[in-house]
């Protein structure tokens, strides 16, 4: 009787427990089943729920019907490239005619007024003094000025002129007037003395040929002339930007003077170090060596060998060999300039021998820039001339000189200077001597006209000159300045927080997020920015014609006397150089994005393989800093191969490829990439097909590329579609464009004229529109201007307008239509709109063209949602929910992709999803892009849709549910504040898992523009030692922080600005235990000071990786079939039918690993250095090829002729300038 008894409670306890589990809301238990059929059911029902209110709010089959007319045909990507080269270069070719004929009347001018005088009183236009009508101008000393003591005569006092400026676009909204041109003097020059106002005055007869020339090409940007003594003419004229702290801006120092004034140059520099180069001297001699360095550009190559009893390199990797001189390696030789230490004695004799061996072995070897050579001796002094190693390496050709030898002798009491000027000017160099920091610019600048000497005595070659991209009025320094400004910002902040919270402030987790949302700071980089205009610059030298001229200089008549006499010389003098910057924007224009289509681009590489520009050219940080080796980009650090290899390992592939590409031949390949987007978060596997050919005339080769999938064809209307036939028929085009729920991209070129401005894209449209409606209109036979004397005043794209207006026609519609507002009575439009809460449905297709409708709650319109919208998404094929979208064609052609912001749940405000659809146009077995359609509605209603589906079973505390999109970011959460953030950050474990069972793939991509920030170390040795101001400085600094420590003491203490530090953590009961401190001591007198002192740091270039991940979207992947077993796979994962969304649902009461964490932010790539090896060091041992300037001109028979080199120090200048200038040297 007792076994029946048994089974039957056994029987009982069995229907017990079945009654449990399936009881809704009843909890499971540890390493239970999670229902497979259950969660298909869902994911089932939310991708029909999702696609049919999708499929009928969008009206995706009216939009693919409209596009039926249209045609399919094939991009030929040759002869694409080949056109928009021709295109540029015809641009291109203007601005250098431009350019030309601004030297050549420089050149006549100079000429012409070589015997005027200078007038010491001319009025000029000053870029900084001058005034608009209105402004207030600085009154005239009232006191007779003071006499300068070394000129010997007062100084002089010109009243600033006034000049009316008006703001205009094509200036980036400067203010400008088109009448005369301005003039923009550095701070280190005198512009009264008589070489510069001389040359000022002559100059002004340059308006002339500056108005002249735009009105040939009104396309063109700043004209300019930057004269050797320093200013800089500008037309238009337009008052100089004073929103930095410091003018530091001198033309001579700008890339597109030097490269023009002189051709490539190798250059060894000689830096003494020897126990005699101590405080003063030590500071000359660094700012001679930072100035020599500003002065070089990427076709030049440099290095720094220090010499006491031995001669080292100042960068130990850089021995026996020069590098390019590109902003990441100049930084980094500025960097070991700071850490001389002089000692011992100078052995000149073995610095000259290895200087004159690295550029042998150099010019042997086929390495550096293969033209100019010379060294350049910064010391106090050589104990003789060393006669007989300049007779070994130097004199074997006479008259030549190869290698020319520049010195720099520094301190004012310096008795051998003979030796040293002799070396100078025996090997056609130039000598000066230094004895103060605000003499160095000047006097360095004073070997560019040396150099340039070839070029003059030349005369009729005028070697036209390309830059590299660059910022316009931009200064490198400014980047570190900035960044300290930022910190100084920062540290200011945690003060005031420390002050309001106290240390509340100071909780670990509390200073986690602090740091981590400073670091999110700096990984913001923007491709677009508004701060700064980037361009190129085309520019050409301007010689002086004479070839002799009088010299007045002074002579040594004995051992105490100096006399100055006046000579007749043969000359060979740089008066300047002539040039026009040419925006990279405008550039971009003429590339017709349109041809290239969806996901498809086009860049520039110049002739040292560095992009001019490219989509993931990332110039800047923190959205306004530019980057310290912002230009140096090289092609292959942005086309990123998919080949799973580590980083900087290159494939040979790309490497032959970019050979192609730097020789400027013409050429096409298929490619395998990886493309990252929408803020390097998301990344695409691709296959791309490249094309690319030379910019003739140019140092450029433009490359395209598009989709091997989608980007082999294009969609373009018939015949009978045109423009002109819909005009024949009696159809209103301008009609097509009715209404204002409608944009075309911003940075597209449809259409211009020259000599109008327009408010707005849109309006500059349909002028056009009625435009083409008058009899007689022609289309234009080139997208950009024709040479001046053809000048046109109408450019456009011909095939993007008729495209455009087909578009227009077909899809008016969309917009027009009102059967969506809040006054339709049909039940099912209506219950989508509340359901959803629908906010807008928008299209926006392959030729530039956005539509949208918006959707009301309310009977009465809502002002706003339409015009945000648009305001965000007017760039119809180059927004990331467009390129989406048609990628995810190819894995589901009915597929929505879903999206929101990142790290949308932690605003706390209403959350937008976006979701848009591709719409493909068919034609035999042909497609091609035709559009996307889209809408927007609230994350609220999504996520009550999601709650509806699952009932409860989401919301108990045993099971965890997310929806994630295809590159692994929660959409849907029960805990709203984690949608948007990356699901390895949540549940590291599971992600992992999820990797392994190939649901998703990690796809790692290298960032190879990053910024790193290395901590600042206190001022070196030698000059702690030596200068007197440092002990005092460390004491100020002392005082500095305690006297922080008692004001925020007192603050605490005051009544209603500090709260009781121990009610803080207390809660009503008061029995709330206090958050964890990071520091147990941190109440002591001071040990809170070290947590709110920011780390001062100073910015590096570095290469970072990001882990990326991506669905496989293999179809009927098996992981989509396994059930949930127990512990081993506490988990369900499904995709979600008709987008880009899986399901995921979690067994919570299994064990997981919290502490692993994936992440898809950024982390620094560890290459294996040795000791005391830097990145710069590890990049210049794997350096790339380059292709060298064609123009080289370095020597010239006459040039053993002009006998100039240098004479001791003789400063004529405004006094007040010259301690300005020291100040100002003295601080940056």
């Amino acid at each position: 009787m007792a076994r029946p008894i048994w089974a039957w409670r056994r029987l009982c306890l069995s229907l017990l427990f079945v009654f449990i589990y399936c009881a809704p809301g009843v909890n499971l238990l540890p390493g239970e089943n999670i229902n497979y059929n259950l969660v298909h059911s869902w994911a089932d029902k939310l991708g029909l729920e999702l696609f049919t209110l999708g499929d009928f709010i969008t009206r995706r089959k009216e939009v693919q019907e409209s596009f039926k007319e249209a045609k399919v045909v094939p991009r030929q990507g040759g002869a694409l490239v080949e056109m928009m080269a021709k295109e540029i270069e015809m641009m291109m070719d203007l601005k250098v005619s431009a350019v030309r004929r601004i030297m050549d009347t420089a050149e006549n001018t100079a000429l012409s007024h070589q015997n005027d005088k200078a007038d010491k009183m001319f009025s000029y236009y000053n870029a900084k003094e001058m005034a608009e009508p209105g402004e207030p101008t600085p009154p005239p000393p009232t006191t007779p000025p003071d006499m300068d003591d070394q000129i010997g005569e007062p100084l002089i006092y010109v009243p600033p002129k006034v000049l009316v400026l008006e703001p205009r676009p094509e200036f980036h909204n400067a203010s400008v007037n088109f009448s005369v041109s301005s003039v923009h003097v550095p701070v280190n020059v005198y512009d009264r003395a008589s070489d510069v106002i001389k040359a000022i005055q002559w100059s002004e007869n340059l308006d002339q040929i500056f108005r002249d020339n735009y009105k040939n090409d009104p396309s063109l940007s700043w004209q300019f002339f930057g004269s050797s003594t320093g200013f800089m003419r500008q037309f238009p004229a337009s008052k100089w930007k004073k929103d930095v702290p410091v003018d530091l801006y001198d033309c001579r120092l700008r890339s597109w003077y030097m490269e023009a004034a002189t051709s490539p140059k190798d250059i060894v520099i000689l830096m003494d170090t020897s126990g005699s180069m101590l405080g003063q001297r030590l500071d000359i001699a660094k700012h001679v060596v930072n100035t020599i360095l500003d002065t070089l550009g990427t076709n030049d190559f440099v290095n720094i060998l220090t010499f006491d009893k031995e001669v080292k390199p100042i960068v130990g990797c850089f021995e026996d060999t020069l590098i390019q001189a590109n902003l990441g390696n100049i930084r980094e030789l500025k960097e070991g300039i700071e850490s001389i230490k002089p000692t011992s004695i100078a052995n000149y004799t073995a610095a000259l021998t290895r200087a004159f061996e690295i550029l042998e072995e150099t010019k042997i070897n086929s390495r550096g820039a293969q033209c100019n050579q010379a060294i350049m001796i910064v010391g106090d002094g050589a104990p003789d001339n060393n006669e007989e190693i300049f007779q070994l390496y130097n004199w074997r050709d006479p008259p030549y000189r190869p290698v020319r030898v520049f010195t720099y002798l520094i301190g004012k009491e310096v008795a051998n200077w003979d030796d040293i000027r002799w070396m100078a000017c025996e090997n056609q160099g130039y000598y000066v001597h230094l004895s103060d920091t605000a003499e160095v610019r000047e006097m360095v600048l004073n070997y560019i006209p040396v150099m340039a000497r070839p070029l003059v005595l030349g005369r009729h070659d005028h070697p036209v000159i390309w830059t590299q991209v660059y910022a316009d009025l931009e200064e490198t320094k400014l980047s570190d300045h900035l960044w300290d400004i930022k910190q100084c910002e920062e540290q200011k902040a945690d003060v005031l927080e420390f002050r309001r919270v106290h240390f509340d402030m100071l909780q670990a987790s509390e200073m986690h997020k602090r740091e981590y949302r400073r670091m999110k700071e700096t990984w913001n980089q923007p491709v677009d920015s508004n701060v700064y205009q980037f361009m190129t610059t085309v520019s050409m030298p301007i010689y002086d014609r004479r070839e002799n001229a009088n010299i007045t200089e002074e002579v040594l008549i004995n051992e105490a006397l100096w006399e100055l006499q006046t000579r007749e010389t043969k000359i060979a003098n740089i008066l300047g150089v002539a040039g026009t910057d040419v925006p990279i924007n405008e550039i971009k224009k003429l590339l017709s994005p349109f041809m290239l289509g969806v996901n498809g681009y086009a860049f520039i590489v110049t002739n040292n393989g560095y992009v001019l520009f490219h989509p993931d050219f990332r110039p800047i940080f923190q959205g306004y800093i530019l980057k310290p080796a912002y230009n140096s980009v090289d092609m292959i650090e942005v086309e990123l191969l998919d080949d799973d290899r580590v980083a900087r390992d290159f494939n040979p592939v790309l490497m032959t490829i970019r050979d192609s590409i730097i020789n400027q031949s013409t050429g096409s390949k298929w490619m395998l990439v990886k493309n990252h987007f929408d803020e390097m978060k998301r990344v695409a596997r691709v296959k791309r097909q490249y094309y690319w050919t030379a910019i003739k005339n140019t140092p450029f080769t433009l490359v395209i590329t598009y989709p091997e999938r989608y980007g082999v064809n294009r969609m373009e209307p018939r015949t009978e579609q045109d423009i002109h036939r819909t005009y024949i028929t009696g159809k209103n085009i301008r009609s097509f464009f009715d209404g204002k729920r409608w944009k075309i991209h911003p940075d597209w070129l449809f259409c211009k004229q020259t000599n109008k401005t327009f408010r707005t894209p849109e309006t500059e449209l349909l002028y056009f529109v009625d435009r083409m409606s008058e009899p007689g209109w022609h289309w234009p036979s080139s997208r950009s201007a024709m040479p001046p004397e053809h000048a046109a005043a109408i450019f456009c794209d011909r095939q993007l307008m008729q495209s455009l207006v087909f578009d227009a026609r077909v899809t008016k519609w969309f917009s027009n239509n009102t059967s969506f507002n809040a006054r339709d009575k049909d039940e099912k439009r209506h219950e989508f709109k509340q359901r959803f809460g629908i906010t807008v449905a928008f299209l926006a297709t392959h030729s530039g063209l956005t539509r949208w409708h918006e959707f009301h709650t309310n009977m009465a319109e809502q002002p706003g949602v339409g015009e945000s919208f648009s305001q965000n998404n007017k760039r119809a094929i180059d927004e990331i929910w467009y390129k989406r979208a048609v990628d995810q064609y190819f894995v589901h052609k009915e597929s929505f992709v879903y999206s929101v912001p990142f790290d949308a749940g932690e605003g706390g405000q209403e959350i937008i999803v976006t979701a848009s659809n591709a719409i493909f146009h068919n034609e035999s077995s042909k497609s091609a892009p035709a559009a996307v359609v889209g809408f927007q509605f609230q994350h609220s209603a999504f996520y009550k849709l999601f709650h509806n589906i699952t009932g409860n079973a989401c919301a108990v505390d045993d099971k965890d549910c997310y929806i994630l999109d295809n590159n692994g970011f929660v959409i849907i959460s029960t805990r709203v504040h984690e949608t948007g953030r990356f699901f390895g950050e949540i549940n590291g474990a599971i992600m992992k898992r999820l990797v392994e069972e190939k649901v998703y793939k990690r796809v790692i991509v290298y960032d190879y523009q990053a910024v790193c920030f290395e901590s600042k170390t206190d001022v070196n040795a030698s000059n702690t030692l030596l200068s007197p101001l440092f002990h005092l400085l460390r004491m100020g600094k002392w005082l500095l922080h305690t006297a922080l420590w008692y004001i925020v003491q007192l603050m605490s203490l005051a009544p209603g600005i500090g709260a009781n530090v121990e009610t803080v953590y207390m809660n009503l009961n008061g029995t709330e235990p206090k958050p964890e401190l990071i520091d147990e001591n941190i109440n002591s007198k001071n040990s809170w000071l070290k947590y709110i002192t920011l780390h001062r740091t100073r910015l590096k270039s570095c290469d970072m990786q990001r882990e990326l991940y991506t669905l496989y979207n293999e179809k009927d992947n098996v992981v989509y079939n396994m059930t949930a077993h127990a512990c081993e796979r506490p988990f369900v994962v499904l995709p979600i039918p008709n987008s880009n969304l899986i399901l995921l649902v979690i067994d919570q009461l299994c064990p997981r690993d919290v502490a692993l964490v994936l992440t898809v932010n950024p982390k620094a790539v560890n290459y294996p250095l040795a000791i005391n090896e830097t990145f710069s060091c590890y990049k210049h041992a794997r350096e790339f090829n380059r292709v060298r300037p064609q123009s080289c001109i370095s020597r010239h028979a006459n040039e053993s002729h002009i006998k100039l080199c240098g004479k001791g120090c003789t400063i004529y200048a405004n006094l007040t300038l010259l301690l300005l200038s020291h100040v100002l040297s003295r601080l940056l």
